[in-house]
Protein backbone atom coordinates (compact mmCIF):
# COMPACT_ATOMS: atom_id res chain seq x y z
CA UNK A 1 0.00 0.00 0.00
CA UNK A 2 1.49 3.41 -1.33
CA UNK A 3 1.62 6.14 2.24
CA UNK A 4 1.74 9.97 1.45
CA UNK A 5 2.51 12.92 3.33
CA UNK A 6 -0.04 14.61 1.91
CA UNK A 7 0.91 18.50 3.64
CA UNK A 8 4.78 19.53 3.18
CA UNK A 9 5.11 22.97 3.15
CA UNK A 10 7.80 24.61 0.81
CA UNK A 11 9.55 27.95 0.44
CA UNK A 12 10.00 28.32 -3.30
CA UNK A 13 12.40 30.92 -2.58
CA UNK A 14 14.82 28.66 -0.84
CA UNK A 15 15.76 25.70 -2.81
CA UNK A 16 18.62 24.95 -0.59
CA UNK A 17 15.87 23.88 1.97
CA UNK A 18 13.41 22.32 -0.40
CA UNK A 19 16.16 19.99 -1.31
CA UNK A 20 17.20 19.49 2.56
CA UNK A 21 13.41 18.26 2.93
CA UNK A 22 13.03 16.18 -0.02
CA UNK A 23 16.18 13.96 0.89
CA UNK A 24 15.05 13.99 4.76
CA UNK A 25 11.69 12.71 3.48
CA UNK A 26 13.14 9.78 1.41
CA UNK A 27 15.78 9.37 4.41
CA UNK A 28 12.58 8.67 6.31
CA UNK A 29 11.00 6.45 3.08
CA UNK A 30 8.54 8.59 2.87
CA UNK A 31 8.08 8.04 -1.34
CA UNK A 32 4.73 9.74 -1.84
CA UNK A 33 4.52 13.82 -1.24
CA UNK A 34 2.34 16.99 -1.38
CA UNK A 35 4.42 19.66 -1.61
CA UNK A 36 2.76 23.14 -0.92
CA UNK A 37 4.12 26.19 -0.92
CA UNK A 38 4.11 28.22 1.83
CA UNK A 39 4.11 31.84 -0.64
CA UNK A 40 1.06 33.70 -1.27
CA UNK A 41 1.26 32.88 -5.42
CA UNK A 42 -1.33 31.96 -7.68
CA UNK A 43 0.29 28.55 -9.25
CA UNK A 44 3.78 26.96 -9.52
CA UNK A 45 5.09 27.10 -13.09
CA UNK A 46 6.60 23.68 -14.91
CA UNK A 47 10.41 25.61 -14.70
CA UNK A 48 10.19 25.10 -10.84
CA UNK A 49 8.56 21.87 -10.53
CA UNK A 50 10.85 20.01 -13.27
CA UNK A 51 14.15 21.72 -11.12
CA UNK A 52 12.20 19.54 -7.98
CA UNK A 53 12.03 16.53 -10.16
CA UNK A 54 16.03 16.76 -11.14
CA UNK A 55 16.55 16.28 -7.78
CA UNK A 56 14.53 13.98 -6.46
CA UNK A 57 13.36 10.38 -7.45
CA UNK A 58 10.09 10.78 -4.93
CA UNK A 59 6.69 10.89 -6.06
CA UNK A 60 5.67 14.49 -5.89
CA UNK A 61 2.08 16.46 -6.40
CA UNK A 62 1.37 19.82 -5.44
CA UNK A 63 -1.32 21.86 -4.02
CA UNK A 64 -2.29 25.78 -3.71
CA UNK A 65 -3.76 26.58 -0.39
CA UNK A 66 -6.16 29.56 -0.37
CA UNK A 67 -6.81 31.24 2.60
CA UNK A 68 -9.69 33.92 1.78
CA UNK A 69 -10.19 36.42 4.49
CA UNK A 70 -14.03 37.39 3.02
CA UNK A 71 -16.65 35.28 0.37
CA UNK A 72 -15.77 37.88 -2.08
CA UNK A 73 -12.17 37.51 -1.70
CA UNK A 74 -12.54 33.80 -1.76
CA UNK A 75 -14.73 34.00 -5.00
CA UNK A 76 -11.77 36.34 -6.73
CA UNK A 77 -9.03 34.15 -5.77
CA UNK A 78 -10.31 30.94 -7.29
CA UNK A 79 -11.29 32.24 -10.37
CA UNK A 80 -7.69 31.42 -12.09
CA UNK A 81 -8.28 27.55 -11.37
CA UNK A 82 -10.67 26.05 -14.07
CA UNK A 83 -9.06 22.80 -15.11
CA UNK A 84 -6.29 23.42 -12.97
CA UNK A 85 -3.85 20.84 -12.76
CA UNK A 86 -2.73 20.65 -9.07
CA UNK A 87 -4.99 20.30 -5.61
CA UNK A 88 -6.77 23.44 -4.26
CA UNK A 89 -7.94 23.35 -0.71
CA UNK A 90 -9.48 26.57 0.90
CA UNK A 91 -8.70 27.05 4.94
CA UNK A 92 -10.91 29.53 6.51
CA UNK A 93 -12.80 29.74 9.82
CA UNK A 94 -15.85 31.47 8.34
CA UNK A 95 -18.81 28.93 7.78
CA UNK A 96 -19.77 30.94 4.70
CA UNK A 97 -16.42 30.87 2.73
CA UNK A 98 -16.57 26.73 4.01
CA UNK A 99 -19.79 26.64 1.75
CA UNK A 100 -19.40 28.20 -0.68
CA UNK A 101 -15.87 26.17 -0.96
CA UNK A 102 -17.69 23.24 -0.79
CA UNK A 103 -19.82 23.91 -2.97
CA UNK A 104 -17.49 24.85 -5.81
CA UNK A 105 -16.01 21.99 -7.93
CA UNK A 106 -12.91 23.45 -8.18
CA UNK A 107 -12.23 22.96 -4.89
CA UNK A 108 -10.40 19.69 -3.74
CA UNK A 109 -9.98 19.87 0.08
CA UNK A 110 -11.57 21.86 3.07
CA UNK A 111 -8.49 21.77 5.27
CA UNK A 112 -9.29 21.78 8.80
CA UNK A 113 -5.89 21.27 9.75
CA UNK A 114 -5.69 24.89 12.07
CA UNK A 115 -6.66 24.22 15.79
CA UNK A 116 -8.93 26.78 15.50
CA UNK A 117 -10.50 26.23 12.47
CA UNK A 118 -11.36 22.05 13.72
CA UNK A 119 -13.93 24.09 16.16
CA UNK A 120 -16.27 25.21 13.10
CA UNK A 121 -16.53 21.76 11.27
CA UNK A 122 -20.18 21.36 11.03
CA UNK A 123 -22.14 17.89 9.16
CA UNK A 124 -24.02 20.47 7.13
CA UNK A 125 -20.04 21.32 5.93
CA UNK A 126 -19.33 17.75 5.52
CA UNK A 127 -22.50 17.19 3.86
CA UNK A 128 -21.88 19.26 1.09
CA UNK A 129 -17.94 17.95 0.53
CA UNK A 130 -19.78 14.54 -0.02
CA UNK A 131 -22.40 15.85 -2.27
CA UNK A 132 -18.99 17.48 -4.39
CA UNK A 133 -17.15 14.47 -3.62
CA UNK A 134 -14.33 16.42 -2.28
CA UNK A 135 -12.39 16.20 0.80
CA UNK A 136 -12.29 17.25 4.15
CA UNK A 137 -8.51 17.52 6.03
CA UNK A 138 -7.53 17.41 8.93
CA UNK A 139 -3.58 17.25 10.11
CA UNK A 140 -1.56 15.89 13.69
CA UNK A 141 1.02 18.77 13.42
CA UNK A 142 -0.71 20.53 16.91
CA UNK A 143 -1.33 17.41 18.60
CA UNK A 144 3.11 16.81 18.86
CA UNK A 145 3.49 20.56 20.72
CA UNK A 146 4.87 20.75 23.58
CA UNK A 147 2.44 22.99 24.93
CA UNK A 148 0.00 20.15 26.52
CA UNK A 149 -2.96 22.54 27.20
CA UNK A 150 -2.92 23.49 23.04
CA UNK A 151 -2.48 19.65 22.90
CA UNK A 152 -5.54 18.27 25.02
CA UNK A 153 -7.89 21.11 23.41
CA UNK A 154 -6.89 20.17 19.86
CA UNK A 155 -7.55 16.61 20.64
CA UNK A 156 -10.55 16.89 21.66
CA UNK A 157 -11.33 18.58 18.99
CA UNK A 158 -9.49 16.27 16.43
CA UNK A 159 -11.41 13.42 17.86
CA UNK A 160 -14.93 14.80 17.65
CA UNK A 161 -14.04 15.86 14.21
CA UNK A 162 -12.71 12.46 12.88
CA UNK A 163 -15.46 10.68 14.19
CA UNK A 164 -17.96 12.69 12.64
CA UNK A 165 -16.07 12.26 9.59
CA UNK A 166 -16.04 8.68 9.50
CA UNK A 167 -19.40 8.49 11.10
CA UNK A 168 -21.33 10.81 7.64
CA UNK A 169 -18.78 8.61 5.06
CA UNK A 170 -17.60 11.35 3.81
CA UNK A 171 -14.00 11.86 1.50
CA UNK A 172 -11.25 12.41 4.33
CA UNK A 173 -7.39 12.45 4.44
CA UNK A 174 -5.01 12.82 6.74
CA UNK A 175 -1.80 14.70 6.73
CA UNK A 176 1.36 15.60 9.45
CA UNK A 177 1.78 19.17 7.81
CA UNK A 178 5.06 19.48 10.16
CA UNK A 179 7.13 22.79 10.02
CA UNK A 180 9.48 21.85 11.64
CA UNK A 181 11.68 18.79 9.43
CA UNK A 182 12.70 16.56 12.68
CA UNK A 183 9.40 16.36 13.51
CA UNK A 184 8.28 14.30 9.89
CA UNK A 185 7.06 11.40 10.90
CA UNK A 186 6.59 8.48 8.06
CA UNK A 187 2.88 7.59 7.42
CA UNK A 188 2.87 4.32 9.22
CA UNK A 189 4.12 6.08 12.44
CA UNK A 190 1.06 8.66 12.30
CA UNK A 191 -1.52 5.72 11.52
CA UNK A 192 -0.50 4.14 14.48
CA UNK A 193 -1.28 7.69 16.50
CA UNK A 194 -4.42 7.88 14.43
CA UNK A 195 -5.21 4.29 15.77
CA UNK A 196 -4.38 4.75 19.09
CA UNK A 197 -5.36 8.38 19.98
CA UNK A 198 -8.32 9.19 18.06
CA UNK A 199 -10.07 5.58 17.96
CA UNK A 200 -9.88 5.30 14.22
CA UNK A 201 -10.26 1.51 12.96
CA UNK A 202 -6.74 0.32 11.20
CA UNK A 203 -7.74 0.15 8.50
CA UNK A 204 -9.62 3.64 8.18
CA UNK A 205 -6.40 5.33 9.19
CA UNK A 206 -4.61 3.63 6.75
CA UNK A 207 -7.22 4.87 3.88
CA UNK A 208 -6.71 8.51 5.01
CA UNK A 209 -3.01 8.53 3.96
CA UNK A 210 -3.35 6.20 1.28
CA UNK A 211 -6.35 5.06 -1.18
CA UNK A 212 -8.39 8.48 -0.33
CA UNK A 213 -5.45 10.20 -1.51
CA UNK A 214 -5.28 8.63 -4.57
CA UNK A 215 -8.51 8.93 -5.12
CA UNK A 216 -8.50 12.94 -4.56
CA UNK A 217 -5.39 12.99 -6.78
CA UNK A 218 -7.53 11.21 -9.35
CA UNK A 219 -10.24 13.84 -9.28
CA UNK A 220 -7.55 16.22 -9.94
CA UNK A 221 -6.97 14.54 -12.99
CA UNK A 222 -10.19 13.75 -13.66
CA UNK A 223 -11.10 17.73 -14.01
CA UNK A 224 -8.94 18.04 -16.57
CA UNK A 225 -9.89 15.12 -19.09
CA UNK A 226 -12.40 17.01 -21.10
CA UNK A 227 -14.41 13.31 -21.50
CA UNK A 228 -15.03 13.51 -18.24
CA UNK A 229 -18.88 14.62 -17.90
CA UNK A 230 -19.22 14.16 -14.24
CA UNK A 231 -17.84 11.88 -11.52
CA UNK A 232 -18.53 8.67 -13.14
CA UNK A 233 -19.12 9.28 -16.57
CA UNK A 234 -16.93 9.49 -19.70
CA UNK A 235 -17.62 9.91 -23.45
CA UNK A 236 -15.64 7.11 -25.02
CA UNK A 237 -13.51 7.68 -28.34
CA UNK A 238 -14.13 5.13 -31.41
CA UNK A 239 -12.26 2.40 -30.32
CA UNK A 240 -12.06 2.36 -26.61
CA UNK A 241 -13.92 0.07 -24.49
Amino acid sequence: MSYFESRLKININDFAEIERKLKFCQELRITNLILEPKNDILKLNSEFKQRISKISTLNLYYRINLRPNSLNDLKKRIQPYNNFSDIISVESMDKNIQIQAAKDSRVDIISFSDQNIIKTISPGIISLTKQNKSFIEFSLAPIMTRNQAVQSRYLRSLYRAVQLAMQLKVNYIISGNFDDLFKLRHPRALISVCHTLLSMPLLSAKKAFSENVITLINRVHARQDKNIIESGVKLLNEGEL
